[in-house]
């Protein structure tokens, strides 16, 4: 079957359409990157070009069209305990970083892809701080990525940078067809919930009641203009105690918005 194409006119009206309902900016130079992430989902639903799965869109009130979407369009690129810098500085910084809490720990996994991050949180403390009385949220908008990250389960390659402790203490290893696999065990899975939510359109008035220690929120916001950035990074701040932590990616930075945080170190910033 021919490849079907898609015109400059229709990435205009789906980069408008991402852009207002997930929150990424694109630029014209991505039109091929969109044409290769739709063209599937269009041939799977039997359609003739990109103008018809755009009218499906846009008509679809249930929202699943919208997630799906947000699947295609989104990078989910991720790692056990990946920015090695920021874990040395937790854990160099844990005694004062943990003062005043109450033995109680409350985190947002902001975008938690395939489970990676909550699970290194999670394994983390576990080691450092085995007492804390810990709850991690993790929420990504993608439901296929939260589908996997609830369900814990990871291949050998996904689990190599991971040492024989952590392998032994909080995975189950088991073997299917594809070879061996590693399980989160259900313990540390205890200490997180998944949920799904939009960090642009979400109604953070779910929120309303809740503060967090810290956020990580990391390597999200270089796929948002400056506008949705700093209006993120705003309830971010909000939805923080005074001095909690906010985790971004290392090529992510707040230098250029005005906010009430101080840079801690590279890519961590506390809520002063």
């Amino acid at each position: 079957m021919e490849q079907i194409k898609l015109s400059k006119k229709e990435f205009d009206l789906f980069k408008a359409y991402i852009y207002e309902h997930i929150g990424i900016s694109l630029s014209d130079q991505k039109i091929y990157l969109v044409q290769a992430r739709l063209a599937k989902r269009v041939k799977q639903l039997s359609l003739d070009n990109f103008s018809e799965y755009y009218t499906l869109l846009v008509n679809d009130t249930t929202g699943v069209e919208l997630e799906y979407l947000s699947s295609l369009i989104s990078t989910n690129v991720t790692s056990f305990f990946r920015e090695g810098k920021q874990w040395e500085f937790w854990k160099n910084n844990l005694s004062a970083m943990m003062e005043k809490k109450n033995n109680k720990l409350r985190i947002w996994s902001a975008a938690c892809s395939t489970g990676e991050e909550p699970y290194s949180i999670a394994m983390f403390l576990a080691e450092n701080a085995p007492t804390m009385d810990v709850k991690i949220l993790a929420t990504d908008v993608s439901p296929r990525v939260l589908k996997l990250a609830s369900l814990g389960t990871y291949n050998e390659k996904s689990v190599a940078t991971l040492g024989a402790t952590y392998l032994s203490k909080y995975f189950i290893k088991g073997k299917n067809e594809k070879g061996h696999h590693f399980t989160i065990n259900e313990q540390l899975k205890k200490s997180i919930l998944f949920r799904g939510f939009n960090l642009v359109t979400g109604n953070y008035n779910l929120f309303k009641e809740k503060k967090f220690d810290i956020i990580f929120c990391r390597n999200v916001m270089i796929y948002f203009d400056k506008p949705t950035q700093a209006a993120l990074v705003e309830k971010f701040y909000h939805m923080l105690h005074k001095d909690g932590y906010l985790f971004i990616g290392s090529s992510e930075a707040l230098t250029d918005m005005k906010t009430g945080f101080k840079s801690r170190s590279a890519s961590i910033y506390q809520k002063v």
